[in-house]
């Protein structure tokens, strides 16, 4: 390719714990998993997880669209809900062309990649969430992530399918990464222990319960919206295990106090 930096491309082979798990949330067609099978093949991404696909799985349709990602497709896993398939990440990218009324950090594509690299230099485990195909992602599952990425592209159509958004996200993660590469040597950092998202859940749950029994919730109707803002202030950065235990901490003190 003419014009093409080959320093960026001599060392082009990323360790596969650098690059994010993708997980596709209530995908519809066969054939679009296996399109983003294919294209997580072009961007040396490996780890696939699927919420509750409509068309169950395995899927044949999916198979003959991957081409040479087959074999992400065989070592796919499959969940029922997306929290339970996001249990492990310790930082959540979700792709969304909506705004979404909450306070959650908004970045490109490029900005996310980075942040992503950055995140498993640290020793953090990062995904990437990916809606279905028609609706995209719902509010609860948005809640979950700590960074919102929307695409800057022609606002007179910016829709893009599947297959496409996996492809774009995975793109900007081995350029990032191969930049890492490229500049540090793959030189480790030092591991900073990441709390994971089931950890994050179990104490939204607590804590949710407890301001529950003290009252916080003056409307039924808008206990799961204020939950949601709740997730979003607290997952704009990544929380360690320490910082889970203290908090863990904080809301049994007030409990038994007497506040609550």
């Amino acid at each position: 390719m003419a014009g093409t930096n080959r320093s960026a491309l001599d060392n082009d082979v990323l360790p596969a714990a650098m690059m994010p798990a993708v997980i596709l949330s209530h995908p519809q067609m066969g054939e679009n998993i296996g399109a983003a099978a294919r294209a997580m093949k072009n961007c040396g991404l490996h780890d696939l997880r699927l919420v509750k696909p409509r068309d169950g799985w395995p899927n044949p349709a999916a198979e003959a669209m991957a081409s040479g990602g087959a074999d992400i497709l065989t070592a796919a896993k499959v969940f029922e809900t997306t929290p339970e398939a996001a249990g492990d990440i310790t930082l959540l990218i979700a792709t969304t062309a909506r705004k979404r009324g909450m306070a959650q950090t908004v970045m490109t594509p490029r900005q996310a990649a980075n942040a992503i690299i950055s995140h498993h230099q640290a020793g953090g485990r990062a995904g990437m969430l990916f809606g279905a195909e028609r609706a995209g992602l719902d509010n609860d599952e948005a809640a979950l992530a700590n960074i919102l990425v929307t695409v800057p592209l022609n606002p007179a159509f910016s829709s893009l399918n599947l297959a496409q958004a996996v492809l774009l996200m995975g793109w900007e993660c081995r350029m990032a990464g191969l930049a890492v590469s490229q500049e540090q040597g793959e030189t480790a950092s030092e591991e900073d222990d990441k709390a994971s998202l089931e950890d994050r859940e179990y104490f939204y749950a607590m804590l949710e319960d407890s301001i529950a029994k003290g009252g916080f919730f003056a409307s039924p109707d808008m206990r799961p919206v204020i939950m949601r803002n709740i997730k979003a202030m607290f997952n704009k950065a990544p929380l360690s295990t320490q910082d889970i235990r203290t908090l863990h901490g904080i809301v049994k003190a007030i409990a038994r106090s007497g506040k609550t």
